[in-house]
């Protein structure tokens, strides 16, 4: 939730609700705890990752806004780059796995057409 945080103040100063409707671009569901969002943004605030102030400005109650900070943007930074790594670490995941289905596949097609028999595993039930 921290780098979605982030980039989201990233693109604009905002405020707590607005920020709880948009993590569901994310994947965030709309049973969303508000009150862990607040804990993040406390937790990023209390860090000086972001600031807040108080806009009273307009013609309802007064709204806490929220920005991303120099800190913020350099830490935003850094998970991005994390995330780019864990993305290419997924998808070699994903290719060998791939690969590995279709040697399974293919050595079943060997067992029921004659060609020997799969390998059996150690420990299974057969």
């Amino acid at each position: 939730m921290e780098p979605c945080l982030l980039l989201l103040l990233t693109e604009n100063v905002t405020y707590g609700y607005d920020l709880i409707s948009r993590l569901k671009e994310f994947g965030y569901g709309d049973n969303q705890d508000p009150g862990m969002v607040y804990r993040y943004l406390r937790r990023l605030e209390k860090r000086g990752m972001i600031e807040s102030k108080w806009d009273t400005s307009g013609t309802g109650p007064a709204r806490r806004m929220y920005k991303v900070t120099p800190d913020g943007n350099e830490l935003l930074a850094v998970w991005t780059e994390t995330i780019r790594y864990n993305i290419q670490v997924l998808q070699q995941f994903l290719e060998r796995y791939e690969k590995a289905i279709q040697g399974v596949k293919t050595q079943d097609e060997l067992g029921s057409t004659g060609g020997g028999a799969a390998p059996k595993f150690v420990g299974s039930a057969e």
